[in-house]
């Protein structure tokens, strides 16, 4: 059965996907690397958490140029603050993740077996707040990003490990996103793995497409486009706009499945974010 996992994720170099009906959450990231690294031979691969500065020079020294003064460093300093400042109670996030919330970024999204659902750090934030008597905070920008983005910081250069029990739950879970992924949507019949796997590199327009291996790893980003911190759900709804498809609620079961998938892809590389991107 292994077999067939790799088979139908090395058919991506042939721009096509056969979804197994078992989900090997292990296999797919082994294969999903492979494939990245045989496309892209000359990058290190620590560097995928770059995106299209790991291989794209000219693009490269301009956001190195950028990072040494980053955008997002005072939203950075807000989302500390908010982190360490108390809510009513006297209670702070700190009491609500292990470790007082810090160094914990590389594991998630979560598979919680008490709920059988998955929970991102966004959504954890927010069920923080409202265990604690506040009211919970708008997704995809602003504070929620901030607050996210200060925690990501803590874990810098830390190894994303994001886990998919043996529960059958998380195991659904884990294949629903997968599902997502390569589900083609939208008017222009697009999927996410149109353009980050099978196109990969390439241009659309005056952009590079960048890899799907990697991309969770330094998100909440700074996105020019809009020029605000965003969260890498905020992203998954702009991309849906931009092939003319409905978006997801954020936060929604679809979204919290995709980006469980989507993170455990990148497995094995470091945290890196938050960072700046087009």
């Amino acid at each position: 059965m292994k077999a067939i996992t790799y088979l139908s994720l090395a058919l991506l170099g042939a721009g096509a996907f056969a979804a197994p009906t078992y989900a090997d959450p292990k296999a797919d990231n082994e294969v999903m690397h492979e494939f990245f690294k045989k496309r892209f031979p000359n990058v290190e691969f620590a560097e995928f958490s770059n995106g299209v500065y790991a291989f794209d020079e000219n693009a490269r020294e301009q956001w190195l140029e950028i990072e040494d003064f980053p955008p997002y460093e005072d939203a950075v300093e807000h989302g500390q603050t908010l982190f360490e400042t108390p809510f009513a109670n006297g209670k702070s996030y700190a009491d609500c993740f292990e470790n007082g919330g810090l160094n914990i970024r590389q594991g998630y999204p979560k598979f919680d077996a008490d709920s059988g659902q998955v929970v991102t750090l966004e959504l954890a934030i927010n069920e923080c707040r409202t265990a604690n008597g506040e009211e919970a905070l708008p997704y995809g920008r602003g504070d929620i990003a901030a607050i996210s983005a200060y925690m990501a910081t803590t874990s810098a250069g830390e190894i994303i490990n994001v886990v998919v029990p043996s529960d059958p739950k998380a195991l659904a879970a884990y294949e629903a996103g997968k599902k997502l992924f390569y589900e083609r949507r939208g008017q222009l019949n697009m999927a996410c793995a149109t353009c980050h796997v099978h196109s990969a590199g390439g241009q659309i327009r005056a952009d590079i497409l960048s890899p799907a291996l990697g991309h969770t790893t330094h998100f909440p980003a700074y996105r020019f486009a809009v020029e605000d911190l965003v969260t890498i759900q905020h992203r998954y709804a702009g991309c849906n706009k931009q092939v003319r498809a409905k978006p997801f609620e954020l936060q929604s079961e679809e979204y919290r499945n995709l980006e469980y998938y989507h993170a455990h892809m990148s497995n094995g590389l470091p945290v890196n974010g938050p960072g700046s991107r087009k």
